[in-house]
């Protein structure tokens, strides 16, 4: 958890310990550190901190999502709306007359008896 810290903790030690030590003639090379004992609250508090942030994150990722899963479901509506308004607006009475003539064509070819019955308006088929 601390490791990220570790050279500058290292590097501040080693430019404290050369300003004492260099007046006795010591020279120190380097510090090294084998590990961070934080005092249990402290670690506590950090671990939380930590937790707090990625739940943050987290939230964020799913709230995105949503944004994104929401703004599909717009786009689809709104294509669905348009398609179903083209449609409408392509089926004027004229053509679903026409529509309808070709289907009673097609099925008086059928080799089959059939009995057509129409009001003028609408055709119906009985087989």
């Amino acid at each position: 958890m601390h490791s990220g810290m570790r050279s500058e903790i290292e590097k501040e030690v080693k430019v404290k310990m050369s300003d004492i030590l260099t007046k006795q003639g010591i020279i120190v090379d380097a510090v090294l550190m084998k590990s961070i004992q934080l005092p249990a609250g402290l670690a506590q508090s950090v671990e939380q901190k930590f937790q707090a942030e990625q739940d943050s994150m987290r939230m964020e990722f799913v709230l995105k999502r949503k944004r994104l899963e929401a703004d599909r479901k717009i786009i689809e509506a709104t294509g669905t709306r348009d398609a179903q308004k083209i449609l409408s607006e392509g089926l004027i009475d004229n053509i679903l007359k026409l529509r309808s003539i070709e289907a009673l064509l097609e099925v008086s070819k059928s080799p089959n008896a059939k009995v057509i019955i129409t009001d003028g308006k609408t055709p119906y088929i009985l087989p």
